[in-house]
C-alpha cells in the first residue's frame, strides 16, 4: 500500500467538521499498477446523512437571502485555498487516476477559472433578473398591485462526483459552484475511484466557508463505495435538486428515485453521447489527412475518457474518404494502450467493443488490446444502410474507440442525422465548397446537439458564459440548461414573486432604490 497524505483521514466532512471511522471501508487504487493507496476511507453512516443533511436544510434560508457579494467572496476563497493545495493535487490526481501532472494542473486551473468566472457573474447581478410593476391603484376596473419578482436558490442540492472529472466536475466542480452560486447548500457525494482528491477539495471548501463565516452547514462531503447512501440523499425530502455527471444507467436510477418521492424534484444528469462528426465531400478531399489526425488526437485524449469523445464518424465513400480511414487506421495501430480510470471502466470499455463488433455489417479494423485495466484504442466500421436500420448501434463505449459510418451522398448523411438520438455535441467538417451540404445538415444537428462545431473537435467545454454542456435526452436529463457556463445556476434557482410587501422589506435587488446598481425591468423597460 502507497500512503499519499498525511493530512488526510478517510473520513467524511460532515459541515464544519469530520465524520467518524465507523463505516464499511474502502481504498482508492492506483490504475496504473492497482497497488492500494493510504488512507483507507469509510463509508459515511446514516446518523451522519442526517446531520449533513439537517446542517444543509437549516443553512438554506440564510445563505439563500445573502448578498451576492458575500457568495462571490466564497467562491473566490475556495479558488484561493484550491490554489494553495496545488502540490496536493498534483500527487494525489495521478496516484488516484493514471491522468498525467499536467492533466492534474490544467484541470485544477480550470476549477479554479470556474469558481472566478461565477464570483464575476454574481458580482454582475444579471442571474437574478429583478422584474419590477409598479402598483396602479387608479385602474379601473381593479387596482394593480405591486410586484416585483427575482431567482432566488431553491435550497439543499445533491451533487455525485464524477469518475472521469477529479476536479472539474467532482467535488469543487461545475455543479457544486453553481449551485453555492445561486445560494443552495450543497452535500456532494464523492466517487469512490479518487477519495484523497475528493477529500482534499472538500478540505478547502470547509476552510473557505470558515473563512469568510458562512454557515458551515452549506457543504458536507460523503464516502460511500456503493449506492445506498446515494440513494438515501436523493429520497430525503430536504434535497431539493440533484447534480450528476455519468453513465446512463446511473443519471436513470436517480431520475427514477427523484420521480417516486412524494414530492419529486428535478435531476440534472449529463450522461454522455457518441458525438457525431459528419465529414463533407470537400473538406475530405481537401484535408482528409489533417482530419484524420485531428479526430484521431480527439478520440484517444485521456484514453477516450471523455463524455464529449467523437464516438460516430460519419465519412464519405470514395477514395477520398478511403485515404482518410486508412490514416486513421495507422493512427489507432499505433496508439499503445494505457490505463484507464479504473478496472471496472476499462472491463465496460472491452465489453462495449465486443458488443459493438456482434452487430451485422460490423466490420473491425483495428481492436486496441485491453488487459489488466489497459485500453488500446478501436476503430470499426459500417455501412450507413446497416447503421440505420440498427439503432443498438448507437450506444456509447466510454473509452477510445470510435465507429465510422460510410455514406454516399449529403442525403444519405442527414437521414442519419434524423436518426440520431439526443447528443452533446455534433460536429461538421467543411470546406467553402461544402457550404449547401453544411447548411443542409446544420439545422437538424441543431435539434439533437447542445452544441455544435465546425471544423473544430468536440473534446474541450470551455467553461465560458456561452457555453452549452447538455442536450436532448439521453445525453442528459435536461435539455434547457447545461452543467457548465454561467447559464448552470438556472439549474437551482426558482422564481420568487413578492405582492404589495413593503419596500424596507424586500430583498435588496428589488428595493425602489435600487442599492446594488442592477439591471432590472421595470414596468416592461430594462433599466439601471
Amino acid at each position: 500500500m502507497a500512503t499519499i497524505g498525511s493530512h488526510l483521514q478517510g473520513l467524511s466532512l460532515i459541515g464544519g467538521q469530520r465524520g467518524a471511522a465507523g463505516g464499511a471501508r474502502f481504498s482508492g487504487v492506483n490504475p496504473a499498477n492497482a497497488q492500494t493507496l493510504q488512507p483507507e476511507y469509510f463509508s459515511a453512516s446514516a446518523e451522519e446523512l442526517e446531520q449533513a443533511l439537517q446542517l444543509a436544510a437549516d443553512a438554506a434560508a440564510e445563505f439563500a437571502a445573502l448578498e451576492p457579494a458575500r457568495r462571490s467572496q466564497l467562491l473566490r476563497t475556495i479558488g484561493e485555498m484550491l490554489e494553495a493545495a496545488r502540490g496536493d493535487f498534483e500527487t494525489l490526481v495521478p496516484l488516484e487516476t493514471g491522468l498525467p501532472k499536467a492533466r492534474a494542473n490544467g484541470e485544477l486551473s480550470r476549477t479554479i477559472g470556474q469558481l472566478r468566472l461565477f464570483a464575476d457573474w454574481l458580482d454582475q447581478g444579471d442571474w437574478l433578473d429583478p422584474r419590477i410593476d409598479h402598483a396602479d391603484s387608479a385602474r379601473s376596473p381593479l387596482p394593480k398591485p405591486d410586484l416585483r419578482s427575482m431567482m432566488r436558490g431553491i435550497g439543499p442540492v445533491a451533487v455525485f462526483g464524477a469518475s472521469n472529472f477529479p476536479l472539474a466536475f467532482s467535488v469543487a466542480g461545475g455543479d457544486t459552484v453553481s449551485a453555492l452560486a445561486a445560494g443552495c447548500p450543497v452535500i456532494v457525494k464523492a466517487h469512490p475511484a479518487h477519495p484523497a482528491s475528493s477529500e482534499r477539495a472538500g478540505l478547502a471548501i470547509q476552510a473557505a466557508l470558515k473563512q469568510c463565516a458562512l454557515p458551515p452547514g452549506c457543504f458536507s462531503l460523503l464516502f460511500d463505495a456503493g449506492t445506498a447512501l446515494g440513494s438515501a440523499l436523493v429520497r430525503d425530502r430536504r434535497i431539493r435538486a440533484v447534480a450528476f455527471t455519468g453513465s446512463r444507467q446511473g443519471g436513470r436510477a436517480l431520475m427514477d428515485i427523484a420521480a417516486a418521492r412524494p414530492d419529486p424534484i428535478p435531476v440534472f444528469a449529463e450522461m454522455g453521447s457518441i458525438n457525431p462528426v459528419f465529414v463533407l465531400s470537400a473538406a475530405c478531399s481537401n484535408r482528409g489527412l489533417k482530419i484524420a489526425q485531428s479526430l484521431h488526437a480527439s478520440a484517444v485524449q485521456a484514453v477516450g475518457q471523455f463524455c464529449t469523445n467523437p464516438g460516430l464518424l460519419v465519412i464519405p465513400t470514395g477514395s477520398a474518404g478511403d485515404a482518410l480511414i486508412a490514416e486513421l487506421t495507422r493512427l489507432f495501430v499505433e496508439t499503445p494502450a494505457a490505463p484507464m480510470l479504473t478496472a471496472s471502466i476499462a472491463a465496460r470499455h472491452d465489453q462495449g467493443v465486443d458488443a459493438l463488433s456482434a452487430f451485422a455489417g460490423v466490420n473491425v479494423l483495428v481492436r486496441g488490446e485491453n488487459t489488466q485495466g489497459q485500453a488500446g484504442a478501436s476503430l470499426l466500421t459500417v455501412s450507413a444502410e446497416d447503421f440505420l436500420r440498427q439503432s443498438e448501434l448507437q450506444m456509447e463505449v466510454f473509452g477510445p474507440c470510435s465507429l465510422v459510418v460510410r455514406y454516399d451522398d449529403v442525403a444519405v448523411a442527414i437521414a442519419i442525422s434524423h436518426a440520431l438520438e439526443g447528443q452533446l455535441t455534433a460536429t461538421l467538417m467543411a470546406d467553402d465548397e461544402d457550404s449547401s451540404d453544411a447548411q443542409s445538415l446544420l439545422e437538424p444537428l441543431t435539434r439533437i446537439a447542445g452544441r455544435v462545431l465546425m471544423n473544430g473537435v468536440p473534446t474541450g467545454v470551455e467553461p465560458i458564459h456561452a457555453m452549452v454542456h447538455a442536450g436532448p435526452w439521453p445525453a442528459a436529463s435536461e435539455a434547457r440548461s447545461g452543467s457548465v457556463g454561467t447559464a448552470a445556476i438556472e439549474r437551482f434557482c426558482r422564481r420568487v414573486c413578492y405582492q404589495d410587501i413593503p419596500d424596507s422589506m424586500l430583498p435588496p435587488m428589488l428595493r425602489e432604490a435600487n442599492p446594488l446598481n442592477l439591471a432590472r425591468l421595470v414596468d416592461g423597460k430594462r433599466v439601471r
